[in-house]
């Protein structure tokens, strides 16, 4: 009996679904969307720009057109005057929040190893530039 060999996908190629899928989620502002949406909830285009802090405009079209094209959100027109428009995440979106509470969990809870590795990285960066211009110093 022959049976189908499944090989892991190489995230390495710049040809490799998997990779191309992963660009589509590892955005500054796709997981904050997908919270933004996470409890079944509708949300108007200005209702985002209050939620997620920093957003512009442009980005939010942007990335809202994306999310939808890749068939992570519904967006619903309601033909009223002015015009009313509603996004909600589709199915495969609802997906995505699992993963996503699991990397922000993973984010939380490794803050202070995160911020410790910074300040000692900038120390150490701090204390080379101290030490190459004390060199040129002495040079002259």
């Amino acid at each position: 009996m022959e049976t189908k060999q499944q090989t892991q996908p190489d995230l390495f190629r710049a040809n490799c679904l998997s990779r191309q899928v992963l660009e589509l989620i590892a955005d500054q502002w796709t997981p904050l969307i997908i919270y933004a949406l996470e409890a079944g909830t509708t949300m108007r285009f200005g209702e985002f720009l209050k939620r997620i802090e920093g957003i512009s405009r442009k980005m939010l079209a942007q990335t809202l057109r994306e999310m939808e094209r890749n068939g992570l959100v519904r967006r619903v027109v309601y033909p009223v005057v002015p015009p009313v428009v509603e996004y909600s995440l589709t199915p495969l979106g609802k997906t995505l929040v699992e993963p996503m509470k699991a990397l922000s969990a993973w984010a939380y809870g490794h803050l202070p190893e995160v911020a410790q590795a910074r300040e000692e990285y900038d120390q150490r960066v701090h204390t080379q530039i101290q030490d190459e211009v004390a060199t040129l110093v002495q040079q002259r």
